[in-house]
């Protein structure tokens, strides 16, 4: 990817920046969140609304919130194409903005594939890091045909998408009570917390640090492409104001 200079960004210093540019605030339910923005074909918008009820209620979703686009409607530099629909959901990218507005620094590490087996996530089994890739990773382990969250949401064992950053064991205490505060007003994504100085999900972490791996907000596009709907993602698209959002539930 390159940024508007024509330079090459890493997708580390494009998540930085959106980090930094997120101004949710947990109490007053105010503020920008990081965006991702999926285009379908509108005669399939249905299926696809359907799919995100079915991925919020299994908790395969970062939050509720979204916002449809019609054909013609503008999201940060892209208009949505004739014949399309767009939908802008929340990047779980989201969460390490909310944490650094509460005075936690965290450092988002990977994306990847988790390994879940009877409701449990076991280990990641393919990992792309952030400093190594100019394109998001879960988009393009979702391109990879190598998730299984279909078969997740049927039986209880599958692959899904997910990420990992790591947080100093300093704030321990306090990122419990951030994402305490987080999993009130409906953003539940989060898959596992280790313990400092420990594997998580069979990945080692920093010295002196702990991981928190939290649950890719691309899922829903995942099981969309699992079940032959013509969708494409950008992962971390933009921003938006969550009060211009919608939950998936006024859609019914």
């Amino acid at each position: 990817m390159q940024d508007k200079r024509g330079v090459v960004q890493f997708t580390s210093s494009k998540i930085e920046d959106l980090i930094f540019r997120t101004t949710l605030d947990l109490k007053s339910m105010e503020g920008d969140i990081i965006v991702n923005l999926s285009i379908a074909d509108a005669d399939d918008i249905v299926d696809v609304l359907e799919f995100l009820k079915l991925t919020s209620n299994s908790g395969l979703s970062v939050s509720p919130f979204l916002k449809v686009l019609e054909s013609g409607d503008i999201i940060g530099d892209l208009t949505i194409p004739e014949g399309k629909v767009g939908i802008a959901t929340m990047c779980s990218m989201t969460i390490d903005g909310v944490l650094l507005k509460s005075g936690i620094m965290t450092n988002p590490k990977f994306g990847g594939v988790v390994q879940i087996r009877n409701g449990l996530p076991v280990r990641f089994t393919d990992v792309l890091t952030y400093a190594s890739t100019t394109i998001d990773p879960l988009e393009v382990l979702m391109s990879q045909d190598i998730t299984s969250v279909t078969r997740m949401l049927q039986t209880g064992s599958g692959k899904i998408l997910a990420n990992l950053r790591e947080v100093h064991l300093a704030k321990r205490d306090e990122i419990n009570s951030v994402l305490s505060g987080m999993m009130d007003i409906g953003i539940n994504g989060i898959l596992e917390v280790g313990d400092p100085n420990s594997r998580v999900l069979d990945v080692p972490v920093e010295r002196d640090h702990l991981g928190v791996v939290v649950i890719g907000g691309t899922n829903p596009m995942a099981i969309m492409k699992e079940q032959g709907i013509n969708i494409r993602t950008n992962a971390m698209s933009t921003l938006m104001d969550i009060n211009s959002m919608d939950k998936i539930e006024d859609y019914f």
